[in-house]
């Protein structure tokens, strides 16, 4: 649902008062174009807003979402590939889905549209959660619906509408324990299927859909110059809230640099450590050196390397690399802590341009956040594409023996 967040202000006039179906994705097996909580709203006039597989269900989830808003029953669809049948409604792609489809009537309430239009309010960058229940049949048109603000900092104590949601009064110490669960989804932006005990999606009475968006994460460039200025426009739509900071206010100001959230003439090193002092550095922050000189970067790595970031990498040649590492053992910096800076940084794509270097940049950052993938050509693996594959084995070599190499 968070994701129609963008578009619903537009259809929160619209659904005022007149019925509507929630169809949402709660759980996908082999390769899928959607992840769970791909959410699609269907009007009862035929209107559609929202994916749930880029057009290979769609029509069918169509038809069950009229049917449910006709009858009242809650569903659950599943949706595969049939070999037996080619024009059998399917995922051509091979994988299957589970869409939960509940209808909404705005002129009798339910908790489900209440949230819908809480949630039109949000902007697209605005931390929010939705925790919602999932059951089925003529008697869940009701379900609980609960929209979190500030999920980072969400606390159950004292929660009543997210305690009704989990209820088990005659088993409180499940209750506890799903409770801390449900914390940690909230404060970790994930999003996910939070079971009762037992397996199987949608059974018991409990089971519930959690949604949850943290403010965007940071990606810090440091140094003004034309790679930062094709980094900073590729990196927004990955999702980053990008900052420029360059301590030289003759290179910081040009308006090429327009594009970032923020541009700071500063200290790098300097503002780095103030962030990090007022919490506005975490664990999902982004650290990108491309100021080329040693007496900002050194500095600079060295305090990043005291933090516990997403990643820090460091743009330049092999010899700038060792350079830097032996720079940086010099000021006390810890082998092991060198050994997770990414330089040279970006993954080998044969990039020259500034362009290109700002994709192998990002494609880096994005092999980092998922670190089973393998990094190869689709066109040379095997099995579902979008199927956890095992993780590499960790290099065995250490830091000297890489610096000798290099």
């Amino acid at each position: 649902m968070l994701d129609l967040i963008p578009s619903l202000t537009g259809w929160a006039p619209a659904l005022t008062g007149q019925r509507f179906a929630v169809a949402t994705i709660v759980r996908a097996g082999g390769s899928v174009p959607r992840p769970v909580g791909s959410t699609m709203l269907v009007s009862e006039s035929g209107a559609v807003l929202g994916s749930l597989s880029g057009g290979c269900v769609e029509g069918a989830v169509v038809a069950a979402a009229l049917e449910s808003m006709d009858d009242g029953v809650t569903r659950l669809e599943t949706f595969g590939y049939s070999a037996a049948d080619a024009f059998a409604v399917g995922l051509t792609c091979g994988g299957e889905l589970d869409v939960h489809i509940q209808p909404v009537n705005r002129k009798v309430g339910c908790r489900l549209g209440a949230a819908v239009l809480q949630l039109a309010v949000y902007g697209p960058d605005e931390p929010v959660a939705l925790v919602r229940r999932l059951d089925v049949g003529a008697d869940a048109g009701g379900s609980g619906a609960v929209v979190v603000p500030d999920p980072a900092s969400a606390c159950m104590s004292g929660h009543l509408e997210l305690g009704a949601l989990l209820g088990d009064p005659g088993n409180p110490d499940a209750g506890r324990a799903r409770m801390v669960q449900l914390e940690s989804f909230l404060r970790s932006g994930a999003t996910g299927i939070l079971q009762p005990a037992g397996p199987g999606v949608c059974v018991g009475e409990a089971t519930l859909l959690v949604e949850s968006r943290l403010s965007p994460p940071r990606l810090l460039a440091f140094g003004a110059n034309d790679f930062s200025a094709a980094l900073l426009p590729a990196a927004k739509p990955l999702g980053y809230r990008v900052t420029l900071v360059d301590a030289r206010p003759a290179f910081a100001s040009q308006s090429r640099f327009g594009i970032a959230d923020e541009v700071v003439t500063a200290w790098p090193h300097q503002y780095l450590a103030a962030e990090a002092a007022a919490g506005r550095v975490d664990s999902r922050t982004v650290i990108c050196v491309l100021t080329h000189d040693p007496k900002f970067d050194v500095p600079l790595l060295e305090t990043a390397l005291a933090l516990d970031v997403a990643f820090i990498g460091a743009l330049g040649s092999r010899r700038s690399h060792v350079q830097r590492v032996g720079a940086l053992l010099d000021s006390g910096v810890r082998p092991e802590r060198i050994a997770q800076l990414h330089s040279p940084l970006g993954l080998d794509l044969g990039a020259v341009t500034p362009a290109e270097v700002a994709v192998s940049v990002l494609a880096e950052i994005i092999a980092a956040r998922h670190p089973a993938a393998c990094h190869q050509p689709l066109r040379e693996t095997s099995g579902p594409i979008h199927q956890q594959r095992a993780a590499r084995p960790a290099p065995t070599h250490t830091l000297q023996q890489e610096i000798a190499w290099t």
